[in-house]
């Protein structure tokens, strides 16, 4: 049965409506970052770039890399974004576009994440990477979704009863990243570790500037948590969201982070744009490794 145009919505050119592809335009192996400035930071160290589009935050550029096809997409900030990123991506490779029906085979897509991170252990100094093993979201969008199958509710219990997590919050729900892609972009001095994806940058990440903090022990207490020797090691705006969705929807996710903060040593990078270029270098080349 065709799925309705209220629902999968595109454009008069027939592509898919906020990040306006066409399925041919989009690679296999796609990597996301925030900053739409940043696609061609990584796109200029293609072979050659055969497409780019942009719309909004969302900006795409298809191209080579040592001959891998490999699409950058700039998703804008927080979880809200990336279901509207995540599900169009998806559309573009499982939904026929002449038809509107879901295809018959799933097809699975490599999704990267490369971003930034503030660190909360301050055993992680500023300008290191950290791949995010597993991901704890504090955003609720996973709950809009069939989704408990994926999650790792003892972990998500355990960091509600040691926080003393506000019910009125969003539920937080911990969900790990593809091991395959995980595997393949570990590097010898790469932290790993749990990330923890935020609402939003102030006041859900513990800053003050002139409103008070329902909770001004959280961040100590987002340090001092562990489950089965886990820590979270690390805070941002996207990773939960992608694992999440990626897993519900059958891809495989990563995310990759250049530490431009450490929030317990209260350190800043001096300069947080080349730790990130040298995080897209090492990216790309671990992908055609």
């Amino acid at each position: 049965m065709p799925i309705k145009a209220s629902e999968l919505i595109q454009n008069p050119d027939g592509s898919i409506y906020h990040l306006n592809l066409l399925p041919k335009h989009l690679a296999n192996t796609v990597i996301t970052v925030g900053d739409p400035d940043r696609v061609e930071r990584v796109t200029r160290h293609f072979d050659k770039v055969e497409f780019k589009v942009k719309k909004r935050e969302f900006y795409t550029q298809t191209g080579y890399y040592k001959g891998k096809r490999i699409s950058v997409i700039s998703t804008g900030i927080g979880p809200d974004n990336i279901d509207i990123v995540l599900n169009e991506l998806d559309a573009l490779v499982n939904i026929d576009f002449e038809t509107r029906e879901l295809k018959k085979e799933v097809k699975s897509l490599d999704i990267i994440r490369i971003g930034t991170t503030g660190s909360i252990q301050e055993e992680i100094p500023v300008d290191e990477f950290i791949i995010s093993e597993s991901a704890i979201g504090f955003d609720g969008l996973l709950h809009f979704y069939g989704s408990e199958h994926i999650q790792d509710l003892e972990f998500a219990e355990a960091f509600i009863k040691h926080l003393n997590w506000l019910p009125k919050k969003a539920a937080p729900y911990v969900v790990g990243g593809s091991k395959e892609l995980i595997d393949k972009m570990k590097g010898k001095g790469l932290y790993k570790g749990v990330t923890g994806t935020n609402i939003g940058f102030y006041g859900p990440q513990g800053r003050v500037l002139r409103l008070a903090l329902q909770d001004d022990k959280m961040n100590r207490k987002l340090t001092s948590f562990s489950f089965n020797n886990q820590k979270i090691t690390n805070l941002e705006m996207e990773t939960s969201a992608i694992y999440g969705l990626s897993k519900l929807l059958g891809h495989e996710a990563i995310s990759m982070n250049a530490v431009i903060a450490n929030r317990a040593a209260g350190t800043f990078s001096r300069d947080p744009k080349k730790s990130v270029d040298d995080l897209i270098k090492y990216t790309l080349d671990q992908l055609v490794k």
